[in-house]
């Protein structure tokens, strides 16, 4: 079977769990919206990316050509993965209307500094411009892909961020639940503060410890989690009413894995997620009409 992918780690993580799949194209670090409106490469200096692959995708970003890398194969592909995790940092739009995918990449190579001083503004995610410009994206992404006669065999990967580690409770959202985790902390915060004044420090340091009390591993999940999946809800939404295919997942549903070769985050499931995905995404293979082993 082989694959194209636009998005991110969760499609390309779930695609290593295809023995059968062979990816012929990859289109990560890219927002949409560079598709209609890509900055180019004049000014951006990349030099301080030392990974080939890093360097590959942002300048794919930034020309614009992450639609033509996935079409030029498409007489050979068998689905389309998309996914919208690329999405999560925002782009940045230059003063001539051109945009830049605000990747990780892009800051720590220092281009995010220079489109600043460049007069460039961070469109952030989940803020009504950002979700107009990245529907109008979307828009230019489906209609390429129905072009290529690939929109049948795209299958978009709808799965939330995961709340919690392996082995561990679903957190509740509810706004008890939340007040609960809340009030945990400023627990933990008074008792260091106590702490603070039992070896005689002084009533400015015991607040400041107080203030500043981080959470735990499971709240900073948890916290983080609902908070991206609440801002994801309309983008989601607005993408699975116009997929040919979706393979869902909600959060309840899936784990964090502690061992993710690329490190725990809400975005990096167990094993048994993956193989779950893959096998939903067999089935609307073979609903599409399509060959999958």
């Amino acid at each position: 079977m082989k694959i194209a992918i636009f998005g991110s780690c969760v499609s390309r993580d779930t695609a290593e769990f295809m023995p059968e799949a062979e990816v012929v194209a990859y289109v990560a670090r890219h927002s949409v919206t560079s598709l209609e409106s890509p900055h180019g490469t004049a000014g951006i200096d990349l030099s301080d990316l030392t990974s080939a692959f890093q360097k590959r995708m942002v300048t794919s970003d930034l020309n614009g050509t992450g639609l033509e890398r996935i079409t030029k194969d498409a007489k050979d592909l068998d689905v389309v993965l998309l996914d919208l995790v690329d999405e999560r940092r925002g782009f940045w739009n230059f003063p001539d209307g051109t945009t830049m995918t605000n990747s990780l990449e892009i800051e720590s190579c220092g281009a995010a500094r220079a489109a600043r001083r460049a007069g460039a503004r961070l469109i952030e995610f989940g803020t009504d411009e950002h979700f107009d410009q990245w529907k109008s994206g979307l828009i230019t992404l489906i209609e390429g892909l129905k072009d290529a006669e690939l929109w049948e065999k795209t299958i978009l990967l709808d799965i939330e961020w995961a709340g919690a580690v392996d082995g561990a409770q679903h957190p509740q959202n509810d706004s008890f639940a939340s007040l609960g985790r809340r009030w945990r902390r400023l627990q933990r915060g008074s008792r260091e503060a106590g702490r603070e004044l039992s070896r005689g420090r002084g009533l400015g340091e015991a607040w400041q410890s107080l203030r500043n009390i981080k959470p735990t591993e499971a709240e900073e999940y948890a916290d983080r989690a609902l908070s991206a999946n609440s801002d994801y809800i309309r983008y989601r939404r607005e993408a699975r009413s116009l997929a040919a295919s979706s393979v869902v997942r909600e959060s309840r549903e899936v784990r964090i894995d502690r061992d993710h070769k690329w490190g725990p985050q809400p975005f990096h499931y167990r094993h048994a997620d993956y193989r779950s995905i893959v096998d939903s995404i067999r089935q609307q293979v073979n609903k599409n009409g399509g060959e999958a082993m």
